[in-house]
């Protein structure tokens, strides 16, 4: 039977799993342990809370706070009311997270009082004193700051878990679970609305497709206000009895010391998470044996980084994948057994009963291996923007196909290639150049161990590349070595003029690297020349 059918919503899945696991560890968050059972418990609080507060079936909800116990309670509370839980960007300030909770009209608010400096409430009391959702304020991680309740103060709330349980009865994988509101990279975010069933239906899928087992315990690092921490993280753990261990924040050598400590087996995350550990001087004294298991995202992936986490982390197994927000953030994986080549070069096969094809700006499909733009059609598929039926319509057409804005081709095998962002192309003498595949290739050059390639203006083609490069450490590459290996390596249009060194790339929460900074700082050096 397929998950979302045998479970229907995703806090029912909790509570079977808390009959099937019982007394095994679901959490581990500091001196916080928390088994099967007594999460189920924690959560049936915190929807009688969430009910006793006045959140309605229907009603959004922001929730704000760094990887933790807490987070996954609260969302799991805020569904079980019949909810829709908003995740926001712990890195945005004031005026971003108005904007969300305006757009999404949230009724209440759930914040860390204290991260990074930051006093969420706080800063949006100063910023938009007349938000509604400041009118039901629930602070997380110990600390009140400026919110209605504390934490320990709302649980206490939850006195009916006979009505705690009748509404989570009412709930159907057709009911929406969350509002995921994109980077908005370009121009405002916009909400993507996700069912019960798209992500447990796609994640069930994947996780068994993985081989995720009772046994294992993983090390949760993307945030959980992107789908890649929240369901391809806790929520597909506890569909199999894996231990859930969340990360607040990035630190390599912190996340070795847990790897070690707890014997993590399961580590998903971007490309930069693994170079780090595997660049950390502390990697060598640690235990990484228990290590098992990894899916990295992105297009930039090389060999070379796979066969070195097989080797130097002790994975068994590293897959690639691709999604996006609009696909329940999964399209397309590897699968265990495909080539190193095959994970490297590309994002795997369409998930079972989602469809990908390829056009041309006509809307025709293009053959194997020609490059169009990338769409997809399925279960996975977002219902819609929302309040947003004009941003709906361009993007999913009529016949169900969402227009993802990536380009790529499928492989004779049917593998999906990624090749870049349609926005981040640039063209240089008429010729298409697409970052991701040169800073692919720029990834070989002895001495790189992370680059970002963007275009910037240029009198004479229109446009250039400029590679932003990290060097390896103990490496000194010049501007001319980096040019001259990729004269030697890539056609020429593709070839960087420009070459500027940093210490690290900017980046946002979720790790991806911010082009638009990169742009910034490529013209305010061109400005001091």
């Amino acid at each position: 039977m397929r998950h979302d059918q045998e479970h229907q919503s995703i806090p029912n899945m909790v509570r079977t799993a808390a009959r099937r696991f019982a007394d095994a560890p679901a959490l581990v968050d500091g001196d916080q342990r928390l088994s099967f059972r007594q999460l189920k418990d924690q959560m049936v609080q915190a929807v009688a809370a969430t009910m006793a507060l006045g959140i309605e079936p229907g009603d959004r909800v922001g929730l704000c706070a760094p990887n933790s116990v807490e987070w996954i309670v609260a969302a799991l509370g805020i569904q079980g009311a019949g909810g829709i839980v908003v995740p926001l960007n712990t890195r945005f300030k004031a005026e971003e997270l108005s904007y969300i909770l305006r757009k999404s009209d949230a009724k209440a608010l759930f914040a860390a009082a204290s991260f990074l400096g930051n006093d969420y409430v706080a800063g949006l009391k100063r910023a938009d004193p007349q938000l509604p959702a400041l009118r039901t304020t629930v602070s997380l991680l110990g600390k009140r700051g400026e919110a209605d309740l504390t934490w320990d103060e709302f649980l206490g709330l939850g006195a009916d878990p006979a009505g705690a349980h009748e509404a989570i009865d009412r709930l159907t994988p057709d009911h929406v679970s969350d509002v995921m509101f994109t980077s908005g990279t370009t121009g405002h975010p916009k909400g993507v609305m996700l069912t019960h069933g798209q992500s447990l239906r796609a994640y069930g899928w994947m996780s068994c497709e993985y081989g995720f087992a009772p046994s294992d315990s993983f090390l949760v690092i993307p945030p959980f206000f992107h789908c890649f921490g929240y369901k391809a993280g806790w929520l597909a753990s506890f569909l199999h009895g894996v231990t859930v261990i969340p990360m607040a924040v990035f630190d390599a050598g912190r996340a070795l010391e847990l790897i070690e400590r707890e014997r993590v087996s399961i580590l998903l995350g971007p490309p930069t998470i693994f170079h780090d550990l595997l660049h950390h001087p502390g990697r060598p004294d640690r235990d990484l044996s228990s290590l098992r298991l990894s899916m990295t995202g992105g297009s930039t992936i090389p060999e070379s980084l796979i066969r070195a986490m097989k080797k130097d982390l002790s994975f068994d197994i590293v897959l690639s994948a691709y999604g996006l927000t609009e696909s329940t953030a999964l399209v397309t994986t590897t699968r265990t057994g495909d080539t190193e080549e095959t994970v490297a070069r590309t994002t795997g096969r369409p998930l079972p009963d989602v469809e990908v094809r390829v056009t041309d700006p006509s809307g025709r499909r293009v053959p194997p291996d020609a490059d169009g733009e990338i769409q997809v059609r399925g279960y996975n598929v977002t219902r819609g923007y929302w309040d947003d039926p004009e941003a709906t319509a361009a993007a999913i057409d009529g016949d169900g196909w969402l227009r993802t804005g990536d380009v790529g081709h499928l492989d004779a095998s049917g593998n999906l290639v990624i090749v870049d962002r349609k926005k981040d192309m640039y063209i240089v003498g008429g010729f298409n150049a697409y970052p991701a595949e040169i800073e692919k290739l720029l990834l070989g050059c002895e001495g790189i161990a992370q680059v970002a390639v963007v275009g910037v203006p240029d009198p004479r083609l229109g446009e250039v590349g400029c590679a932003f490069v990290v060097p390896a450490p103990g490496a000194r590459p010049t501007e001319e070595d980096v040019v001259a290996w990729a004269r030697e390596h890539m056609a020429n249009f593709k070839v960087p003029r420009h070459v500027r060194f940093l210490d690290a790339l900017p980046r946002n929460a979720s790790l991806k690297v911010l082009k638009d900074d990169l742009r910034a700082r490529y013209r305010e050096g061109s400005a001091d020349e």
